[in-house]
């Protein structure tokens, strides 16, 4: 606890200082953040909530995989047991020794908001960065960049800004493509930025603009960045998202492409534009973005849901998760698995061997027609027209789990990483992760009394 108490007054001081600060310091556990979204009165209580350590899937990437020194890096919205104050924590697992340190207590967020949760890039120097998001313009938002490489006992505050759901993508010898949303005119807005160092940084550039703005997902492989957006129209706008949009940059965002090569005018500023890969406005259907990944081919591959309403319940089925592939002539949509709610969220990879793998949500869980449910992994041979349910990876008794996240460059034995949580009242969240196969799955230890511990094996289902 000491740990915990000394975190608060160190980054009490902290947000305030650029340059020389205080050493971050360290918590006694993994403990993630709980959180819920507008109140729905009824049975599901919420329109979403749970465990949030690993939310929101619009801001990415929060764990990358480094083979030069055998490690995961990730960080997560943390907290001190007891309370809901957001801390933003930065770690890593130890492939070799197979353990984890304490967390670095980055910050005190001074809110209990996940979707100020940090994202992180590694530099090709081996830095760590961490961005810091923000809920909109009422919080500030930072950037750190550790002391030393591959360290994550010391950080340097380098900027004190606003951004919200910021994606680092690092290019070798480049520098950063910061994409990013900035809250104006009653909406959201997609930006991008760059920097050759991440000190100096280009006046953010307008990409995209229509009626009430975009929620975007990213992808950055080969210095080839993708961003997929939905659409949040006039009038209610967020609670009635919609739509498919691709864009991607070869070139840092001097220029922004349709997947097909054709130029864009940026910015976006109409809904019926070159990027639209489905009008699902017509359908009266909203969009539910999950993940974004390329291919063996080159070719990108969404994974989102759909669904009849934004309300929990199921009033609102079917809720269908959907692969949109692009074949190098047109969006092949084929539909891949149904769940219970909007916020079930789910990771895709594309593996060397073609092989599609995913981890869901998708088993209603012990509260049904709430955020998650029971871990499930999936996998397709034949580029999402069939799919295998390989194996279903938790068996929760109380809390839903939720918000399963890939690192970049993943290693097969630290593959995925989320949270758990009670989805109808505020509950301690735990995180967990499992290997590429899904034969086993480990909790981050809750509790540890040294400086380093091995994480907890849980028992899979039968």
């Amino acid at each position: 606890m000491k740990h915990l108490l000394a975190s608060l007054v160190v980054m009490m001081g902290q947000a305030a200082l650029v340059g020389a600060q205080a050493q971050p310091a360290t918590a006694d556990g993994y403990i993630g953040i709980w959180y819920y979204n507008q109140p729905s009165q009824d049975e599901y209580v919420y329109k979403y909530s749970g465990g949030f350590a690993t939310y929101p899937q619009q801001q990415s990437p929060i764990a990358i995989y480094v083979k030069e020194v055998d490690k995961t890096f990730f960080c997560y919205g943390g907290t001190v047991p007891g309370k809901q104050e957001l801390l933003h924590m930065v770690s890593y697992y130890d492939h070799k020794t197979r353990m984890v340190p304490r967390p670095t207590v980055l910050l005190n967020k001074k809110t209990n908001d996940p979707h100020d949760n940090p994202v992180m890039a590694i530099d090709d120097k081996g830095y760590i960065w961490i961005f810091s998001n923000a809920h909109g313009t009422s919080r500030p938002s930072y950037i750190h960049r550790s002391r030393k490489p591959y360290d994550i006992r010391d950080f340097e505050l380098i900027t004190t800004t606003n951004f919200s759901y910021g994606h680092p993508w690092y290019h070798p010898g480049k520098g950063f493509l910061f994409l990013q949303t900035l809250y104006e005119d009653k909406g959201r807005s997609l930006y991008w930025n760059t920097s050759v160092d991440g000190r100096d940084w280009t006046k953010p550039q307008l990409l995209a603009r229509a009626e009430l703005g975009h929620y975007q997902i990213t992808a950055h492989a080969n210095g080839r960045t993708a961003s997929v957006f939905n659409l949040h129209p006039l009038p209610v706008g967020l609670n009635t998202r919609t739509n498919l949009y691709y864009v991607e940059t070869t070139d840092m965002g001097k220029t922004w492409k349709t997947v097909d090569g054709r130029k864009l005018e940026i910015p976006l500023r109409q809904a019926q534009n070159p990027a639209l890969v489905h009008d699902y406005r017509a359908e009266k259907r909203l969009v539910y973005l999950k993940e974004v990944a390329f291919g063996q081919d080159g070719h990108p591959v969404i994974l989102y849901l759909t669904s009849g309403g934004y309300e929990s319940g199921p009033k609102n089925d079917p809720r269908i998760w959907y692969t949109a592939r692009w074949t190098g002539k047109n969006w092949e949509i084929r539909e891949f698995t149904r769940s219970d709610h909007n916020y079930d969220f789910g990771a895709l990879w594309i593996e060397p061997d073609g092989t599609w793998r995913v981890i869901a949500p998708t088993n209603p869980g012990p509260q049904p027609y709430t955020t998650g449910g029971d871990m499930v992994m999936w996998t397709s041979n034949d580029q999402g027209r069939s799919w295998k349910r390989v194996r279903k990876l938790t068996a929760a008794k109380e809390r839903n789990h939720t918000y399963a996240r890939k690192p970049v460059n993943a290693h097969p034995d630290f593959y995925a990483l989320w949270a758990d949580g009670d989805t109808k009242k505020p509950s301690v969240s735990y995180l967990y992760f499992t290997n590429r196969e899904g034969t086993a799955v480990w909790r981050l230890p809750p509790k540890m009394t040294g400086e380093f511990a091995k994480p907890e094996k849980i028992e899979l289902p039968r």
